[in-house]
């Protein structure tokens, strides 16, 4: 079969399960051999993890196919005999970063050492904007109406579970807590980062997640005055009833999965689709992954988030993770071909 490109078209043409793209949008359809290292996946793992929310896309093509791949043993034929790649592609160089789900120390009450609460949405931010994080750390508007999940012990690590939108807890008796994402108060995020190396402290090339983390805790007051610079807050809900040895929910109200989960932007890349990833740059990746997630951060159709995990190690290799490569999303025959003009199909 031979490689088509089509012209750039609007993005009104272009369909995924949520909404059209916003910006113009080439696409290409592709072979299989033409994925760098698609001959050596695993893909028997990306299947079982495509198994685990298939069954919740709604389209036909996908159901259907859903129901094939419940009875297949040899899952590399399945996929190059019911998919074809698609490059979409929208101007914008391609970017893979990673993420990770954290694990924090805490318990369910209060005490001098577990003083940082966890809480749950409260009412009045269901309906748009209300109060910024520094209001609602310095006003006590949240104190006293049994919103809190959990107490932990540090801060910063608070706030980068909010950042995350979902983590674990590790109580004192060695239990755990899991914690999904619950809602906002209606501001936009603002980046730390971005005012530490406004304010001088640091150069752009040097702030990594690990950094600020450092920064906060060798200056405490200064330290909770630069994540209130951020007057966006995160609220969550328990999800407890997810074991501990699976991974946290994505959007999709799944577990996700290490190293096979792709966070994506639903308006490029259906939520559920097989995507292959061709990551480059240092410790280059060639896998088969599933779009089971979104983030706030992951807007074009080459943008990409790498599920790494649950704790510290994983944290660390995904915040070292920012490198270009390209995306493909593999797409029932039908709907790839839907993409082409008449003449070409």
């Amino acid at each position: 079969m031979k490689r088509f490109l089509l012209a750039v078209i609007t993005a009104g043409l272009i369909m995924t399960e949520a909404t059209s793209a916003a910006e113009e949008t080439e696409i290409r359809i592709l072979e299989f051999s033409e994925l760098d290292g698609w001959e050596k996946d695993n893909h028997a793992e990306a299947l079982a993890v495509f198994l685990n929310t298939c069954s919740d896309m709604k389209s036909p093509d996908w159901k259907g196919l859903c129901r094939a791949a419940e009875d297949q043993t040899n899952a590399k034929a399945f996929f190059e005999l019911f998919f074809r790649p698609v490059q979409i592609t929208d101007g914008k160089p391609a970017l893979f970063t990673g993420y990770f789900e954290p694990e924090l120390e805490g318990d369910l009450y209060r005490s001098e050492r577990f003083r940082f609460p966890i809480y749950k949405l409260p009412p009045e931010a269901r309906d748009g904007a209300w109060l910024s994080r520094r209001e609602l750390e310095e006003t006590g508007a949240m104190k006293g109406r049994g919103l809190e999940i959990a107490w932990v012990d540090d801060a910063v690590e608070l706030f980068f579970l909010q950042v995350q939108g979902s983590g674990r807890i590790k109580l004192p008796d060695g239990r755990y807590i899991r914690v999904g994402y619950g809602g906002k108060n209606g501001h936009e995020y603002r980046s730390i980062g971005r005012e530490l190396v406004r304010r001088g402290v640091y150069n752009v090339h040097q702030v990594s997640a690990q950094v600020i983390k450092n920064w906060v805790r060798r200056n405490p007051i200064d330290g909770l005055e630069l994540l209130r610079h951020n007057p966006s807050y995160v609220f969550f809900r328990e999800v407890s009833e997810v074991p501990a040895d699976k991974g946290p929910l994505g959007a999709m109200n799944r577990s996700v999965t290490e190293m096979r989960t792709v966070a994506v932007d639903p308006r490029y890349t259906p939520l559920g689709a097989p995507v292959w990833v061709e990551k480059n740059g240092k410790g280059k990746i060639r896998k088969l992954m599933i779009a089971q997630d979104t983030g706030s951060a992951i807007k074009g159709a080459q943008r990409a988030d790498i599920f790494f995990g649950t704790g510290d190690e994983a944290g660390l290799k995904a915040g070292r993770l920012k490198d270009p490569g390209r995306m493909i999303v593999l797409m029932p025959i039908q709907r790839a071909y839907a993409y082409l003009p008449v003449d070409e199909q």
